[in-house]
């Protein structure tokens, strides 16, 4: 059966999509629009109870969370296209912490600065400065704690490209791109020739080119 990938043009899924590609999986997109509020329709709930995206389809099987998805496809693949969990548990151990300080100190600030700048205004929001400088004040200490961490490996779990660093690419792009905040990469030396060498993957050039943010 082939995977199905609910909302492919959002940041999340995207996580999802580089992971299928990463570990050549087949798979199909199944297009949500946040905007006319398809994530909370019904049908859709059914499927992800608190209405958000991505949702994966593998034949009977469904799950939700991003990093709950990419951990397992690159677990049940382990052995098909880029190792993405490490040779040894104590690599493994980096990228999950990696995993987790993406999720709970990358992503966030980010996240806030995507919906204050970019869906905010489509939604009649009014951008909230004090909020957007926060929020930038918040990622640049998260940014110097990489930019000592990639001082000393060449990814974030050591030398091989792992899950740790692919999932810091959906909102690492929004940043660079969408928010125009390059800046904040290019001016730490590690962290720019880091985000250099994982955003220039074919991967994740094909996710970029194959669904364009919608914002």
């Amino acid at each position: 059966m082939v995977v199905k990938v609910y909302g492919p043009v959002y940041g999340s899924p995207k996580r999802v999509i580089a992971c299928l590609l990463e570990k050549d999986i087949e798979f199909e997109v199944v297009d949500v629009d946040l905007f006319k509020g398809e994530h909370k329709s019904p049908q859709f709930l059914k499927l992800q109870p608190f209405g958000f995206v991505p949702v994966i389809q593998d034949g009977d099987y469904t799950l939700y969370e991003s990093r709950a998805i990419i951990r397992y496809y690159a677990e049940k693949y382990r052995s098909k296209g880029t190792e993405l969990l490490g040779k040894t548990i104590e690599e493994r151990g980096l990228i999950e912490q990696w995993l987790d300080v993406e999720a709970h100190n990358f992503q966030p600030p980010i996240y806030d600065l995507v919906v204050q700048v970019l869906f905010g205004p489509k939604l009649g929001m009014t951008p909230d400065q004090k909020c957007i400088d926060e929020n930038e004040k918040k990622l640049a200490q998260v940014l110097d704690v990489y930019e000592e961490r990639l001082s000393k490996s060449k990814y974030l779990a050591g030398d091989s490209f792992s899950l740790a660093d692919l999932s810091h690419l959906p909102f690492g792009q929004y940043l660079v791109t969408g928010l125009g905040k390059d800046y904040m990469i290019k001016d730490r030396k590690n962290v720019s020739r880091w985000w250099d060498d994982i955003s220039s993957r074919p991967c994740w050039k094909k996710v970029v080119q194959d669904y364009p943010a919608p914002v």
